[in-house]
């Protein structure tokens, strides 16, 4: 598969693209006013402890408190029974590390086992497992993994966890052991900045995104990482050159004419991938609601109407539209919980197909993600990890018409509103005239359609009634004003 990675950089934003095959997969985005917190440590203060939740809210010098869950510390056999009020108490100092950003009115959410990241390992100081990554499933490859890592370990005399991360696979024992030393240099660091700060203060801030997809996004099939900064793309290449080597060759500096993004059309894919509808190449859509709580992702056949026979046309627009939401949540960033309804289908064998191209649609994630059978209502559930904020939730917020619901009032429903206040102000107040002042669609509706109402109106309280247009209202908002 072809895999670039093209970086959009300017002093106030940084923008990633992860394409496969020509098309977009991934946006990373990055703000200067608002740096992403996830793999941040912090000392942080217990500020509460909520017994009924078994957690408690740490303050690490955030607007927000974080919050931390009695599952997130480390603990021990003797501990694993204890209450929250057992293992922190409120004042108490307390080591953490950032797991989500903060999102919406939530805080961040925090662990207080610790780990960090390099290219092919990953540390854990509070745990004594060698792990290898999901994504490796041979198991004579897991095994040999198992083994290196374990003699680098022994090489450097520590007995702290690690995992294997799935760019390790290939390597020898001297690379994990490299990644160890800059690990445990980190790790020394953050321990000794402990004993000198006071609580709430920052220990150690995770790499920004232009490091972090050396780390992170770059994969064995990956062709070249495109740059469009000179300076950016310096820098990259001599914290590759040092640290990740065999990734440094990838990396280039894009000196082409045309921005970078218009090479895959990355900035149209943006601007779709906001939309509420996605269109696909059959003429089928997929309609993508997105709450707080969850997501639902309707699929419609639309335009397609296929050339066999009903359950045929079905299982077809099924099977394209499971390519499509693996690459909608990628590309969106959607989290939490989410309910796929696709067309109803009778063939169970078709069923199995489309969780099977679903589930291939996601073997290239790299949030975890679980997926659920067909249930009795004929929906697929799956739950994806939320990390950092969604697509939408970054660059749109609510509209100040709707308020978010994404529906208004219409002018017919305002105008009677208007009929109705105007009587209560009738019945409470006496008054020479009548204003109105609304938007011009309802203006206009009520000197057109609802013209001989007014006037019925203006009889029967015995008072004119002026009607005055106001551009900045919205259709919904009007005022009745006596005088």
């Amino acid at each position: 598969m072809r895999h670039e990675i093209l970086l959009n950089f300017t002093p106030l934003e940084t923008r990633v693209a992860v394409v496969e095959q020509g098309m977009l997969q991934e946006i990373l985005i990055e703000r200067a006013t608002h740096r992403g917190l996830v793999g941040n440590v912090y000392l942080g203060k217990v500020a509460r402890v909520l017994p009924g939740m078994q957690a408690c809210f740490v303050d690490i010098g955030l607007d927000r408190s974080a919050f931390l869950h009695a599952k997130d510390l480390p603990t021990d056999d003797n501990d694993r029974d204890r209450s929250i009020q057992q293992l922190v108490t409120e004042g108490q100092d307390l080591l953490v590390q950032v797991i989500k950003d903060p999102v919406g009115t939530k805080g961040a959410r925090l662990t207080a086992e610790v780990s960090l990241p390099a290219r092919h390992l990953v540390l854990m100081p509070f745990a004594t497992h060698v792990g290898i990554s999901q994504r490796i499933e041979d198991e004579s490859t897991r095994e040999h993994l198992r083994a290196i890592a374990q003699e680098a370990l022994d090489a450097q005399g520590i007995d702290w966890g690690v995992i294997v991360r799935t760019a390790g696979d290939g390597h020898t024992s001297d690379d994990l052991e490299d990644d160890l030393v800059y690990l445990k240099r980190v790790w020394d660091n953050i321990c000794a900045e402990q004993k000198t700060v006071k609580a709430p203060a920052l220990l150690f801030a995770e790499l920004p995104l232009t490091h972090r997809l050396v780390r992170d996004q770059i994969r064995r099939d990956t062709e070249r990482v495109l740059i469009d900064s000179l300076e950016t793309f310096t820098k990259l290449s001599e914290f590759a050159s040092k640290f990740m080597p065999e990734v440094a060759p990838l990396i280039q500096h894009y000196q082409g004419d045309r921005p970078i993004f218009d090479l895959y059309q990355i900035e149209d894919e943006i601007e779709k991938a906001l939309a509420r509808d996605v269109e696909l190449k059959s003429g089928a859509y997929l309609v993508i609601d997105q709450t707080e709580a969850m997501t639902t992702i309707d699929v419609n056949t639309g335009r397609f109407v296929g050339a066999h026979t009903l359950e045929q046309t079905v299982f077809r627009t099924n099977l394209e539209a499971a390519v499509a939401i693996g690459r909608q949540l990628r590309l969106r960033n959607l989290g939490g919980i989410i309910v796929i309804d696709f067309i109803d289908m009778e063939d169970d064998e078709h069923k199995r197909q489309v969780l099977r191209t679903l589930e291939r649609s996601l073997d290239e994630d790299p949030v975890k993600t679980r997926i659920s059978d067909f249930n009795d209502l004929g929906l697929v559930v799956l739950t994806r990890k939320r990390t950092r904020e969604r697509l939408s939730d970054l660059l749109q917020e609510s509209c100040p018409q709707c308020r978010g619901t994404g529906q208004i009032k219409t002018a017919e429903t305002v105008c009677y509103e208007i009929f109705r206040a105007i009587m209560r102000e009738y019945r409470a107040y006496s008054a020479e005239t009548t204003t109105v002042i609304a938007a011009p669609s309802v203006i206009d509706r009520l000197i057109d359609e609802e013209s001989d109402a007014l006037a019925d109106l203006e009889a029967f309280i015995h008072r004119p009634i002026r009607l005055q247009v106001d551009t900045s209202f919205s259709q919904d908002r009007y005022e009745v004003v006596l005088s």
